[in-house]
């Protein structure tokens, strides 16, 4: 399936970049104040759910079930969108993207005016809340199906990078875009890391904005030379 590129690729591949990056905030904050799930990584959920019948490990089950029902209806709004918006690229990627930025903006909110805090039961609304904004952004970007960037999980991108590289089948095209889409999780990852130490709502009020960006790119960006990339 070709790319759905509405804008031109370097614009394209920066944008998901970019978002790549907001993941990586994103889930810094899921993982280290709330509890060790994750809202963006739904493997490590069900690994984490696997883990947790042993029942010796004190490994948290309801917020990754939580996490997973979220997502999942994220996805699924994400659906929607494509299927009612995805004649209109510029305008169904732009809604989608601007739908997350508000739900993560929201959540910012919430949290630095103290109305949501990243403990006890009421850290559940949170996990859903970010459950919900990384299962819209996994949709639509599968559905814009790029690729090597679908910003959340890098397995795949791990196993083209050096499976297909010339020291593998020497088949791989563009690495330099799964070279950046791994250093932009691990970027993200850090930088959450250490702006936790400071604000929670401040690092996820960075990942609202950088979406926000993003949505302002596909829905303004420059039209493409070619349609597929």
């Amino acid at each position: 399936m070709p790319e759905r590129l509405p804008v031109a690729p370097r614009w394209a591949v920066g944008a998901l970049l970019t978002m790549t990056f907001a993941t990586g905030l994103v889930d810094a904050v899921s993982y280290l104040r709330l509890g060790h799930v994750f809202v963006a990584n739904m493997t490590g959920n069900l690994v984490f759910l696997g883990f947790s019948l042993a029942g010796a490990y004190q490994l948290p089950v309801v917020a990754p079930i939580v996490a997973m029902t979220a997502f999942v209806l994220g996805a699924f709004f994400g659906g929607q969108l494509s299927r009612f918006l995805g004649g209109r690229p510029r305008f169904w990627l732009g809604c989608a993207f601007a739908c997350q930025t508000a739900g993560l903006t929201l959540t910012a909110l919430l949290l630095g005016t103290g109305v949501l805090r990243p403990d006890g039961r009421i850290v559940l609304v949170i996990i859903a809340l970010l459950g919900g904004c990384c299962g819209l952004q996994n949709a639509t970007v599968r559905l814009l199906a790029p690729r090597d960037l679908t910003t959340t999980v890098l397995t795949q991108t791990l196993t083209g990078l050096t499976a297909e590289s010339a020291l593998g089948a020497g088949i791989g095209k563009k690495p330099h875009r799964k070279v950046g889409s791994v250093l932009a999780m691990f970027a993200g990852a850090a930088t959450g890391g250490l702006l936790l130490q400071i604000t929670p709502a401040g690092v996820v009020g960075l990942a609202a904005v950088l979406v926000g960006s993003v949505a302002c790119v596909f829905a303004l960006g420059p039209e493409p030379d070619e349609p597929t990339v």
